[in-house]
C-alpha cells in the first residue's frame, strides 16, 4: 500500500531538486543548493530538511551525505504542501531595468501567481533583445526559485521568455491591462471584474502604457481596469493588483 503523505508541522530548512524524487531515495542537489546547504546554514548529515521538485510536491528528508563536491539527502516521506490559488494569474510585466524587476518577480511567488510573462512595450527602458540575451531570465528564474523556497509553496512559477506587447495579447480572452489614473482610455474599476478562473494580469512600465498600446489592448479584447485614483510605482503595482485581484475573487 502506497504511503500517504503527511503534514509537516516543523519549519525545515527547504531546497529545490528538479529531478525525479521519489520517496525512500537518495538524490544529489543541485550545486547552488548543496552550497547553500553547507555553507550558509551550516547543516551536517543526519540534519532533517524538506525537499521540494517545484512542480508540487515536497518530502521530508534528512542529509545523508556531504562532501566537497555535492550534498545528498534521503527522502523519508511526502509532505502536503500549502495549496495553490484556485485562479491562475498569469502576470505579464514590463520588464523593469536593475534590480526592479528581482523584487517583483520574487513578490510575484509570493503572492502565488501561476507564471510570469516578461514583455516589452513602447517606453520600456530595456529593448527587447536586451531581455532575451542578456542572461536576464535565467536570473529571474533563480530569483523565483529562492522566493518559493523562502515564501513554502511547493511550485516554481516559470518565467517565459520575453514577448513584445502584441504577441502577449495576442489570443489571450482573460487578459486584463492595469491603465494608470491618468490615461485617457474607458476603464472600470478591479473591483467591478467578476470571478474567473484564470487571468492574464498586464502591467505597464515605469512611463505608463503608450496610447497606441491601449487602442490595442482593447482591439484585442482585453479589459482596461484601474487600481483608483492613486498612481503606484511600477515594481510595486504588480504585488498591489495581484493581491487585489485574489481578494477580490475571494482567493487570498
Amino acid at each position: 500500500m502506497p504511503q500517504q503523505p503527511v503534514y509537516c508541522a516543523v519549519r525545515l530548512a527547504r531546497f529545490f531538486a528538479s529531478e525525479a524524487l521519489t520517496t525512500g531515495t537518495s538524490v544529489a542537489l543541485p550545486e547552488e543548493e548543496g552550497q547553500h546547504l553547507t555553507r550558509v546554514l551550516r547543516l551536517q548529515a543526519g540534519d532533517p530538511v524538506a525537499v521540494f521538485n517545484g512542480r508540487g510536491q515536497e518530502w521530508r528528508a534528512v542529509v545523508d551525505a556531504v562532501d566537497k563536491h555535492r550534498v545528498r539527502v534521503r527522502l523519508e516521506e511526502a509532505i502536503v504542501p500549502p495549496p495553490e490559488p484556485s485562479i491562475a494569474i498569469v502576470l505579464a510585466v514590463a520588464a523593469l531595468k536593475g534590480d526592479k524587476m528581482d523584487d517583483v518577480v520574487r513578490d510575484a511567488v509570493m503572492i502565488g501567481v501561476a507564471a510570469i510573462q516578461p514583455i516589452v512595450t513602447a517606453r520600456s527602458e530595456i529593448p527587447l533583445s536586451r531581455v532575451r540575451d542578456g542572461g536576464r531570465v535565467a536570473r529571474w528564474q533563480r530569483v523565483a526559485v529562492s522566493s518559493a523556497k523562502q515564501c513554502g509553496r511547493a511550485v516554481i512559477p516559470v518565467v517565459n521568455p520575453p514577448l513584445a506587447l502584441g504577441d502577449a495579447l495576442r489570443g489571450d480572452i482573460g487578459a486584463i491591462v492595469l491603465v494608470e489614473p491618468s490615461a485617457n482610455a474607458p476603464t472600470q474599476r478591479l473591483r467591478d471584474l467578476p470571478a474567473r478562473p484564470r487571468a492574464t494580469l498586464f502591467i505597464g512600465p515605469e512611463g505608463g502604457w503608450a496610447p497606441e498600446e491601449l487602442e490595442l489592448a482593447a482591439t484585442a479584447g482585453a479589459t482596461l481596469v484601474t487600481l483608483g485614483a492613486e498612481t503606484l510605482r511600477a515594481d510595486a503595482a504588480p504585488l498591489v493588483a495581484v493581491t487585489a485581484l485574489r481578494v477580490q475573487w475571494s482567493d487570498l
